[in-house]
């Protein structure tokens, strides 16, 4: 796979965390804008997920039948327009319904991207892909919260889904240009019909649902992470709001970091001995964080030690189990792309919700989920690469006869 496709690539896979992480410093603004608060304006973030969840299981189908290019132009375009809706919307419950579109365009690049990789990729390439497109979804957190408070201060919050709007037209625009079908011309296109027996099917593969939840899973520990870390750090630590986005940063960058080492070693080792050994990893950080948070430490920086950690052990952890859960998908990439999204943002939802649910003014709950989420994630991934093992001795002797 060529640079010019992977930056492509790189560049639709950022939809999502930049429509997430971009406009979260315009809040206070869009609240006073509408006479609200801001409780009420994370609504706006609520009505995303929603369309995240559901769009991907759309695209999946789509992109079987159509291929891959046609679906991707739709969603792209209608991720600009839907943004640029955001920009001039009179009301609150407008720019609810305005984000809502928003994901149902902006998530067609998070399933195709993956898609695309399959189709050119075997399992260990398409590892090495996905942890270079870890690049950008480390670096939006990063960059996109810095930015969105600096064109919030200067040109107010519907500057922010201006330069959004730019982007994806941009992006349309290198996707029309520079991205061929990657579908092969000899796959079946499956009918939409049997769209749901597609998705049954996925479901009852037991290998592909148990990397889809270990990669899910470690990901909503991610998401308990986002969801906690803004109390815990600024409310509970005395961290002025500034820095705060310095200690998100440090995390991020050892996420990129870990992902960029995995690249380069996955050929001597696999992407699935590398997933099971960063779980392990990403559990034991994750019972010292909760142990340590348990003290309640008057000091701040013993938490961010076995934190720093576990984020970054997820840059080993998610391309690998993307990698492991798309290998040999191929006719049926699309839908196999859109269910894993969708059960990773399903899972990570639940888990960023369950934070707010034991909250208890401490950083307990925070910990307890992520130690949670590397409990299951350690047992998906012990049970499925059993699974493998079984499959692959049945397949050798079944050869031998």
């Amino acid at each position: 796979m060529n640079l010019r496709i992977i930056l492509i690539l790189g560049a639709l896979s950022a939809f999502g965390p930049l429509a997430i992480d971009f406009y979260l410093p315009g809040f206070p603004a869009i609240a006073l804008a509408f006479g609200t608060d801001e409780k009420q304006v994370q609504l706006t973030l609520a009505s995303y997920f929603l369309g995240l969840s559901i769009g991907q299981l759309a695209y999946g189908p789509v992109a079987d039948r159509f291929g891959r290019r046609v679906p991707l132009l739709v969603g792209v375009g209608l991720f600009t327009l839907a943004s640029l809706a955001c920009a001039f919307v009179p009301t609150l419950e407008w720019l609810i319904a305005a984000r809502f579109v928003q994901a149902l365009g902006g998530c067609a690049g998070m399933v195709l991207s993956r898609a695309i990789v399959s189709d050119k990729c075997d399992a260990v390439q398409s590892a090495k892909v996905f942890s270079q497109l870890m690049l950008v979804m480390g670096l939006a957190p990063i960059l996109a919260p810095m930015l969105g408070g600096l064109l919030v201060n200067l040109y107010g919050w519907q500057s922010i889904f201006l330069v959004l709007t730019v982007f994806s037209a941009v992006c349309s625009l290198a996707v029309a240009l520079g991205l061929p079908e990657s579908m092969p011309a000899e796959h079946p296109r499956h009918p939409l019909a049997g769209a749901l027996g597609q998705y049954r099917r996925l479901l009852a593969d037991r290998i592909f649902l148990g990397h889809a939840l270990t990669g899910g899973i470690a990901i909503a520990g991610m998401f308990a992470y986002i969801a906690g870390s803004p109390f815990v750090f600024i409310k509970l630590y005395g961290v002025p709001p500034e820095h705060y986005g310095w200690l998100f940063g440090a995390n991020a960058a050892g996420f990129i970091l870990v992902a960029q080492v995995n690249a380069r070693i996955l050929g001597k080792l696999g992407p699935a001995l590398l997933l099971s050994r960063a779980v392990w990893v990403y559990l034991a950080a994750a019972l010292v964080l909760l142990g340590i948070a348990g003290l309640h430490t008057q000091a701040l920086w013993p938490l961010l030690i076995p934190l720093f950690i576990c984020i970054a052990s997820l840059g080993c952890i998610i391309p690998n189990a993307s990698a492991c859960a798309m290998n040999g998908q191929w006719a049926r990439a699309g839908s196999a792309s859109a269910l894993l999204g969708c059960l990773q943002f399903s899972v990570a939802a639940g888990a960023s919700a369950l934070v707010g649910v034991l909250h208890d003014g401490s950083a307990v709950p925070m910990a307890m989920v992520i130690s949670l989420c590397g409990i299951f994630a350690v047992s998906a991934a012990v049970l499925t690469r059993r699974l493998q093992r079984t499959r692959d001795a049945s397949v050798a002797q079944t050869a031998q006869v």
